[in-house]
């Protein structure tokens, strides 16, 4: 029979996996959506940054005409972040996987969280905007279909790449929104394999992956959505999430603390275009 040293061993190996697969499965929902970094060492790290190159002639037996690409790097700073709580009753929670899933999922999901709030607030650093005087393209409007086609053109014209990795998010109230518009809701326009997937609210529309967030910034009465390119937002990771169980004999309890190491910034901003919608 293993003794309370052996059952103290397993339950953290245990834990710690269990935080780590509930951080990967459900914790961020825009980390997949950006360009990202991990094993970085120390507490910054470079995105490069390169610039549009130019094709032109070249005479028979010349040289190779240079592209002169414009090279820069931006960096990226990580913070430490940490979310942590006690556990009494261990003899309880050893033998209910339930009870153990749900403190597991509790921290990788604060520290999902915190992911996003960093992607978040990068994208928050991006200037360009699809705002104009048209109809459905005011501050006073939702997200209309005029806003996000103005947003859409905002794109191509930037010459950001039409390649499958364009992202949008938006707020819930402006995913209803979208569900209003017809282009967007119905599988004779976008096809039956776009429609929002079973078990969780995204689709693809105008070549790039939907989703609904409850995390992005409200100004006053806006709500800032996004249409962007995976691309143009770096997000970094020195330490992944982990997971650290102590046993606290005074409190009769172990104290868990979850923990990971990460930053985001703005690498390209013409890759990011927000919609400004009234809420």
């Amino acid at each position: 029979m293993p003794d309370s040293t052996q059952i103290d061993a397993v339950f953290t190996k245990q834990f710690q996996a269990e935080v780590k697969e509930a951080y990967q499965r459900q914790g961020s929902k825009l980390r997949q959506a950006v360009r990202s970094k991990t094993g970085v060492r120390g507490t910054s790290t470079f995105f490069p940054k390169v610039g549009k190159g130019t094709a032109a002639a070249k005479t028979r037996n010349g040289t190779v005409p240079v592209m002169n690409l414009e090279y820069a790097q931006v960096e990226c700073i990580l913070q430490d972040y940490y979310a942590g709580d006690w556990v009494d009753r261990l003899d309880e929670l050893k033998s209910d996987i339930d009870e153990r899933s749900v403190i597991a999922n509790a921290g990788a999901y604060a520290l999902g969280r915190k992911t996003d709030e960093l992607i978040i607030a990068a994208l928050d650093t991006g200037t360009r905007e699809a705002l104009g005087t048209a109809p459905g393209t005011t501050d006073t409007d939702g997200l209309t279909k005029a806003k996000v086609l103005l947003a859409f053109e905002m794109l191509g014209a930037a010459d950001v790449p039409d390649d499958g990795n364009r992202f949008a998010v938006v707020g819930w109230k402006q995913w209803s929104q979208l569900l209003e518009i017809e282009e967007f809701a119905s599988s004779q326009f976008v096809g039956q394999d776009e429609l929002p997937w079973r078990g969780m609210q995204a689709k693809r529309w105008l070549g790039a992956l939907w989703m609904p967030h409850s995390g992005l910034t409200k100004s006053g009465a806006l709500r800032y959505c996004y249409f962007f390119h995976k691309t143009a937002i770096g997000h970094a990771a020195a330490a992944e999430v982990q997971t650290d169980v102590t046993w606290h004999g005074d409190r009769a309890a172990h104290f868990i603390a979850n923990m990971m190491s990460q930053g985001a910034v703005l690498v390209d901003d013409s890759g990011v275009v927000r919609m400004r919608a009234a809420e």
